[in-house]
């Protein structure tokens, strides 16, 4: 039988704990999982791709989950999901504007390589607010963003807040 392995690809600028509910989930619908730290030239980065790395290796150890690999990568997406053997894409929806975006994505993946599935997760209902962006805007003006990261990535968030300086306190 042969290994059935999965890419869970994003930016992850900062991990949330909603990038953290479909890893768990992600990662027990394969024998193995590659959580692929990307980049994302139409995104600003508040961390480097080694930083997020980290975080997400930091969150793999935290949940204790065993089946999980970290690459970072700058290609296209089908590309490296050949190159590691990937079966399924995974990702994670929260609301009807990712699923129109996904759902392009996922057509446009199909064309490239239609061996490899995409496998869309619902967000927990209770993370389905949760999107990185929104999480480095509220620590960028002063908010608490404890509810949204684990108290790793929290102080991560912080310190790089306190090393760029905040907005809004003109």
């Amino acid at each position: 039988m042969t290994e059935r392995i999965g890419l869970y690809p994003g930016t992850f600028d900062p991990f949330t704990l909603g990038h953290a509910d479909i890893m768990r989930r992600g990662a027990k619908l394969v024998d193995r999982l590659i959580v692929g730290v990307t980049t994302n030239p139409s995104k600003d980065p508040m961390f480097s791709p080694a930083e997020r790395m980290e975080m997400v290796a930091s969150e793999v150890a935290r949940l204790g989950l065993e089946n999980i690999e970290i690459k970072g990568f700058d290609a296209l997406l089908m590309d490296v999901a050949e190159r590691t053997g990937a079966d399924i894409i995974v990702r994670g929806l929260r609301a009807v504007a990712d699923f129109e975006y996904e759902y392009q994505m996922a057509g446009m993946n199909q064309q490239l390589n239609g061996r490899i599935e995409t496998v869309f997760l619902m967000a927990d209902i209770s993370l389905q607010p949760i999107a990185s962006k929104l999480v480095k805007e509220i620590a960028f003006y002063g908010g608490d963003v404890s509810r949204f990261v684990s108290p790793q990535v929290c102080v991560a968030v912080q310190a790089r807040v306190e090393k760029l300086g905040r907005k809004g306190d003109s």
